[in-house]
């Protein structure tokens, strides 16, 4: 009970919350459309411009809808019905009451208001500026940058202070920002000094080409100012530090997020190659058969609901599912109408399994075409988070944690479920196993319907990063193999460390290589290693490989 009613406080607290900032929002709309019907009603100078002065105060969106409509005459002053009312037109033959903002209707007598030359100059100034008081922070940080790289001196005092009135971290440093880069061109001699150290104390990658520019200056001026040169040859260094500091925290993501591709795709043939002795070369058209269902099933939701529907979002959350449960059917019928034949038989079963990817790879070709198909990122995996800079995309954040909970519930299906203890047993010794009534060829299906189940998890992420087409498995089977064969045959948790690995040392090696020079690099490397520890990361000790 006490815990119930600390809830129901803080839920009542929300509400009030919402409530009051709703209410605010609503006072500010008013009393700008209030200010805009007493600019076009305004009957002398004084009245316009105390009306201009108090609009350049407010920061509403409504004063930026109103101004582009009143640059092309589609702002109108209607006397009838109990007027003076001014209208604005919203679309085509729709009119809104600027006052209420409700719908209205015009009059045939209404007459269309036309700004002045001089009026227009000064609404124009106002709506530049209007972004900078947005209750929104990320249009004040977007305006902020967008008015400081003109270097426009007209702005730079109306920027000094709003910077003054900031309390939030960012959007001050935005306008810090601003104010400091516009500094550089409009300053007085002590300004540009001041300016040009703040900026290399902010490392603003945005300002290092105007403090460039004031250095050559410095540099080829008559009587050279040394205080000058020094201070930007620091924050010129400041900003390079930074930008190298950022670029292998990038560098870093990258290889992350690109092992934890291979991660997925090659945890499944870790599981068929590694755990059951079986060289699987179809293992790649389970990720194409992942990636088509996720295709499939948004199809189904566009049909039904609608792209533009709160529902559609969630079509990647079913397809996940879906996609696992499709590529493990597939594998269990692959497994029982040929695998099983070819156990303790690795070149037949290669050779199979080759065919069965050609066959497969032709059949979706003629289902889906030969080109690849469309899939969407939904709305909740679009974007990246800034990470003290460092631009992190959801889907790629996403696919970085569900590699995790991956490696997390495999581990434990095989090392806490019986499940788990036969496909040890069987791994070990499949005919000591099976005399020990272990049900041998369940647990082969299961077991590679699960690795297959696991591809077809890497083709629906991979459609998020990447083209769904007939031979996207293709693209990764060599890669997969390496990451098995190095984290060593039949280790799940040594394929988990050697993606990694390889996929951060990918990404390492490519800004400087280039990426072909770079992957024929990790290849080399990987054959260095395999000549000193054959047996890969974490050598198998089974008896698997004298079954």
């Amino acid at each position: 009970m006490f815990i119930g009613g600390k809830l129901l406080k803080l839920v009542a607290l929300l509400v009030s919350v919402y409530i009051c900032a709703s209410s605010a929002l609503h006072a500010a709309d008013d009393q700008a459309r209030q200010v805009l019907v007493d600019l076009v009603l305004a009957e002398d100078d004084a009245a316009t411009q105390a009306s201009l002065d108090k609009l350049g105060e407010l920061g509403d969106e409504v004063i930026g809808q109103f101004v582009a409509a009143w640059r092309v005459g589609q702002v109108f002053v209607d006397e009838k019905n109990g007027g003076p009312v001014v209208l604005m037109q919203v679309g085509e033959g729709k009119y809104e009451n600027l006052l209420t903002g409700a719908s209205a209707a015009m009059s045939a007598d209404a007459k269309i208001d036309r700004a002045s030359r001089k009026l227009r100059k000064d609404l124009r100034r106002i709506v530049d500026l209007l972004d900078l008081k947005s209750p929104d922070y990320k249009k004040r940080i977007a305006a902020a940058d967008k008015l400081g790289k003109t270097q426009n001196e007209e702005y730079l005092p109306e920027l000094r202070e709003l910077a003054a009135k900031q309390t939030d971290k960012k959007v001050k440093r935005a306008f810090d920002e601003a104010v400091a880069i516009s500094e550089l061109k409009n300053g007085n001699e002590d300004q540009l000094l001041s300016a040009v150290i703040e900026l290399g104390e902010l490392r603003s990658f945005g300002a290092r080409d105007y403090i460039e520019s004031v250095y050559q200056d410095a540099q080829q001026a008559d009587e050279k100012n040394t205080s000058l040169i020094k201070s930007c040859e620091t924050s010129l260094r400041l900003i390079d530090e930074r930008q190298k500091m950022l670029d292998f925290a990038s560098t870093l993501f990258r290889g992350l997020s690109t092992g934890s591709v291979l991660l997925l795709v090659a945890y499944g043939l870790a599981i068929t190659f590694g755990q059951m002795g079986v060289i699987n070369m179809a293992h790649g058209e389970f990720i194409a058969i992942g990636g088509y269902t996720v295709y499939l099933v948004q199809n189904f939701f566009i049909a039904n609901y609608g792209v533009d529907s709160d529902v559609y979002g969630w079509y990647f959350a079913v397809s996940l599912p879906a996609a696992f449960i499709v590529s493990a059917l597939a594998g269990a019928l692959l497994e029982k109408g040929l695998i099983q034949f070819l156990y303790k038989r690795p070149l037949e079963s290669l050779l199979a399994t080759w065919a069965v990817s050609m066959v497969m790879q032709q059949a979706f070709r003629l289902k889906f075409g030969a080109a690849n198909v469309s899939v969407s990122t939904p709305e909740w995996l679009s974007g990246s988070y800034d990470f003290f800079g460092v631009l992190m995309s959801y889907n790629r954040l996403s696919l970085i944690v569900f590699a995790i909970l991956v490696v997390v519930v495999t581990r434990l299906l095989l090392s806490k479920t019986s499940w788990g203890l036969h496909v040890r047993a069987t791994m070990q010794n499949r005919q000591m196993a099976s005399s020990l009534g272990v049900p041998s060829a369940r647990v082969n299906m299961l077991t590679f319907a699960f690795g297959s189940g696991l591809a077809g998890l890497a083709g629906a992420f991979l459609s998020q990063i990447g083209n769904v087409g007939p031979s996207m498995g293709q693209t990764y089977i060599v890669d997969s193999f390496m990451v098995v064969v190095v984290g060593g045959v039949g280790n799940l948790i040594g394929a988990a460390i050697s993606s990694l690995g390889i996929g951060m040392i990918d990404q390492g090696l490519q800004p400087l290589l280039g990426p072909v020079m770079g992957k024929i690099t990790v290849l080399f490397l990987i054959i260095i290693f395999l000549q000193f520890k054959p047996g890969g990361l974490f050598p198998a000790r089974s008896r698997s490989l004298d079954d």
